[in-house]
């Protein structure tokens, strides 16, 4: 229960902080049952973030559960001041961030290419949110152009898994089983149907993905792709001192090449980010058609400023290979989609995104729950790419509507998965004018003339 009830239509009660609605457990908002349960699980996926840490960064397992922690209570800032996604890393970078820091010794050296990345990361945030431009970013680009980069990050996320030599080749039943069932619950109409007609259905639909893990968890345990784990008891146990140990302020900033050599790594993050904001925001544009009982706003601008404390405060003293992303994809549309069954099911959107948020950082000190899921970590960052890569296409796909649009953001995208940021964007912006610019000096295009001329043409060849 919440102290501050909402009327019917309004906005979600909150303190003014600036610009910001600053919202608490108990006072603005109510805790969230399933929430707090796959936020018990659903916390996993950040855990397997460690694996990374260990061996591309070269820092130890205590440091890299640290690092974790602190990460998962900096995700808490962008909800609780106002912004209904449940952040995240940015996911669909992991395989390109391995790539670069493969150029750097695993220790001091690597770590600080990831202080680079995520401090000119950070730099990007701030610009763009104080100056606006990111909203304009958001608003101007062509559809194209976002299409593109939607489903080359989708495409991207889901090659990591498919890949020779990728997750999928080592534990393919329980990765194929874990990602069908993942899709199933939460994609397949004809799942939704029976969720409306079987309460059992609908009970296990409102834990989103969380049973898609925990069946996959049992089938790759049967099939021998899986050990069963050694279970620890008690409270986990920080190590700041390690995590002390590997900030700029102990190991030094990095060098003047290590940051050049950076800035196509974080123009890359960001354009992967820039899309996952895409994603949340049509995500919660869908919620908010069905549910006319609570009013969410936020910004663009608000967005781009809490990712930038995010990132500033990681890469001081936490950095973190995933950087700071603005949405956590699956955890977001599994709030979402059951925040479509009703105030009932779910009260606010902020109650949904901040209770998961909320056991995300609960779970994580709870040591019987980290050693239980510590071997099934590629898993869950495994279905997390993969229902990443799914709804970034599905997505993007949406934002198309011409052939000529299509043929532009196929492209791109292709090129975008294959060969990263900077040859895609020079693709796509080179093909936009080439093929879609009606006049090179138009402010605007009328699409509607756009697609009755391709018709016309169309049916010219077809003659």
């Amino acid at each position: 229960m919440s102290l501050i009830k909402r009327k019917h239509g309004e906005e979600q009660p909150y303190w003014p902080l600036g610009s910001y609605k600053l919202r608490l457990p108990f006072i603005h908002y109510r805790l969230e049952t399933p929430e707090i349960i796959q936020g018990m699980v659903l916390f996993t996926a950040g855990l397997s973030m460690i694996e990374i840490m260990t061996s591309v960064m070269g820092i130890s397992y205590e440091a890299a559960l640290t690092i974790t922690i602190i990460n998962q209570f900096l995700m808490l800032i962008p909800s609780t001041l106002g912004v209904p996604f449940v952040s995240g890393f940015i996911t669909a970078l992991i395989p390109l961030i391995v790539v670069f820091l493969q150029g750097y010794d695993p220790g001091p050296e690597a770590i600080r290419a990831v202080i680079a990345v995520q401090l000119i990361l950070a730099l990007i945030f701030l610009l763009f949110g104080v100056s606006g431009l990111g909203e304009k970013v958001v608003t101007k680009l062509p559809a194209s152009l976002k299409a593109g980069i939607l489903i080359g990050a989708g495409i991207a996320a889901i090659m990591t898994e498919i890949e020779p030599g990728g997750r999928l080749s080592e534990t393919p039943i329980t990765i194929i089983v874990g990602g069908v069932l993942c899709l199933f619950t939460m994609f397949s109409i004809y799942f939704r149907r029976l969720s409306q007609k079987n309460r059992i259905i609908r009970f296990i639909a409102s834990y989103g993905i969380m049973p898609s893990i925990l069946i996959a968890i049992f089938v790759g345990k049967a099939v021998g792709e899986y050990n069963w784990p050694k279970i620890e008891w008690g409270i986990t146990v920080p190590s700041f001192r390690e995590v002390w140990e590997i900030t700029p302020f102990v190991i030094g900033l990095p060098s003047l090449d290590i940051f050049i050599a950076a800035i196509p790594t974080a123009i890359l993050a960001y354009i992967l980010a820039y899309g996952d904001i895409i994603v949340g925001e049509k995500v919660i544009e869908r919620a908010n058609k069905v549910r006319t009982d609570e009013k969410i706003t936020y910004s663009f601008s608000q967005v781009h400023t809490v990712t930038f404390i995010r990132n500033l405060l990681n890469s001081l003293f936490a950095p973190h290979p995933g950087m700071a992303g603005p949405i956590f994809t699956a955890g977001t549309v599994s709030v979402a989609e059951r925040y479509t069954f009703g105030r009932k099911a779910m009260d606010s959107i902020y109650s949904g995104t901040n209770t998961m948020l909320i056991a995300f950082s609960i779970g994580i000190f709870i040591l019987p729950l980290v050693t239980f899921f510590r071997p099934f970590l590629p898993l869950a960052l495994s279905i997390t790419l993969i229902l990443t890569g799914y709804l970034c296409i599905t997505i993007g796909m949406q934002q198309v509507k011409t052939e000529a649009e299509m043929g532009v953001a196929g492209v791109m995208a292709i090129v975008l998965a294959l060969y990263g940021a900077a040859p895609a964007l020079i693709i796509g912006f080179v093909l936009y004018f080439a093929i879609q610019k009606t006049s090179l000096f138009a402010k605007g295009e009328n699409k509607q003339e756009d697609q009755e001329e391709q018709e016309n043409q169309d049916e010219k060849n077809v003659v």
